[in-house]
């Protein structure tokens, strides 16, 4: 049977012209995503270059994987904004332009003449995202951070880890949370925009994009005595039933077992029936938790794929990144692309399919004279 072709994912977005003034990871995430439904994207770089070429090992074009992998699709084009010349190009392209996407600190492109009413005035349908990392607006607008900063302002360090200490996450949460709430708003913006005629200016923390989700959180803090304690509610580790565990081999699985048919089937499958009425025991269910440890480090973990994958009870081992590429269920979704020579690189593609075709592949960076981009628009 052939694999079905992914061509309609690089139309859904053909025609918009988006260009792109971001660094490292959050912005040009987004910028990627966008990529991916098919707009044309314009990376603009001062000339010593995104400093995310050379933060890591260098390949022998002079740049790192990350930065490839995360410019895919894209088009480099180098413009030095502090001369007149340089901001006279820009300004050429934001007039045919259909989205500014940039992660200065606030105040930075108005400074280079391009403040909001700067911009409605070169380009009335121009839409203007800028992604930082505590917003436009506020007490900590020009401050300096980076993912594990706005993670600890979105309390998600006060609620992960173990109950001792805060763990940090990987990959980073706000970094690409906020990346895909600006590509969110980058579309929504072009789907006003059929309605009005008009672009939109919109400013996205990505501190906030996190702290987005805390609503429930905050909610239970609020009730609860003491506040929520790492290792002590139900989804961060104070339930038997929704843990991860170590096995004999010294690898990892994990248990969602949160409703009753599912910790029932499990308990069932591990032949402990009586652990079934023990689900509702108050957090954080230390003893539980201990006895079901007990249990799971009795047994390597290739002998509890084979006892509790095949039962309904939300377990799955805990994958280390190099099996990932030949797990069946990826390998079937068509998810994942390994370069086939030299060393390796592997790539995570779009995450959806769409009307049956799978992710589509992508097109290695390229780099172009700002004169070429120019021209083409121009036409």
């Amino acid at each position: 049977m052939e694999k079905p072709e992914a061509g309609l994912q690089k139309t859904l977005l053909k025609g918009i012209r988006l260009i792109d003034c971001s660094q490292f990871i959050p912005g040009p995430y987004a910028t990627l995503v966008m990529a991916d439904l098919g707009a044309e994207v314009i990376k603009i770089e001062p000339p010593s270059g995104d400093p995310m070429r050379y933060v890591g090992e260098l390949e022998e074009d002079g740049a790192t994987a990350a930065y490839k992998l995360i410019n895919r699709n894209k088009t480099v084009v180098e413009l030095d904004l502090k001369t007149a010349s340089g901001v006279q190009v820009f300004k050429d392209l934001l007039k045919r332009a259909d989205i500014l996407f940039e992660s200065y600190r606030p105040g930075a492109f108005a400074r280079l003449g391009l403040g909001a009413e700067d911009l409605k005035s070169l380009n009335p349908k121009l839409i203007h995202v800028a992604l930082t990392g505590y917003g436009q607006t506020g007490a900590y607008r020009l401050r300096a951070g980076h993912d594990i900063n706005y993670v600890a302002l979105a309390g998600v360090l006060s609620q992960s880890g173990l109950p001792g200490i805060p763990i940090q996450s990987m990959p980073p949460t706000a970094d690409f949370g906020g990346g895909l709430q600006a590509a969110l708003m980058m579309v929504v913006a072009l789907f006003s925009r059929e309605k009005t005629g008009v672009g939109l200016s919109i400013d996205v923390s990505m501190s906030e994009a996190v702290l987005a989700w805390q609503s429930l959180y905050m909610t239970e803090a609020a009730r609860t005595s003491g506040g929520i304690k790492r290792g002590g509610s139900l989804l961060n580790g104070g339930a038997a039933f929704y843990q991860i565990y170590r096995t004999k081999d010294d690898r990892f699985v994990t248990l969602g077992a949160l409703e009753p048919k599912f910790w029932g089937n499990f308990c069932q499958a591990v032949g402990k029936p009586e652990w079934v009425a023990r689900q509702l025991e108050p957090m954080p269910q230390s003893k539980l938790t201990e006895e079901v440890a007990a249990l799971f480090s009795s047994k390597d973990s290739s002998e509890w794929c084979k006892l509790l994958e095949p039962v309904d009870c939300c377990y799955e081992r805990v994958h280390e990144l190099g099996e990932l590429t030949n797990n069946v269920h990826l390998k079937d979704r068509q998810i994942i692309e390994r370069s086939k020579d030299g060393k390796p690189t592997i790539e995570v593609l779009f995450p959806a399919w769409i009307e049956g075709q799978p992710p589509a592949k992508r097109q290695p960076v390229r780099f172009a004279a700002p004169a070429e981009i120019v021209e083409r628009w121009m036409n």
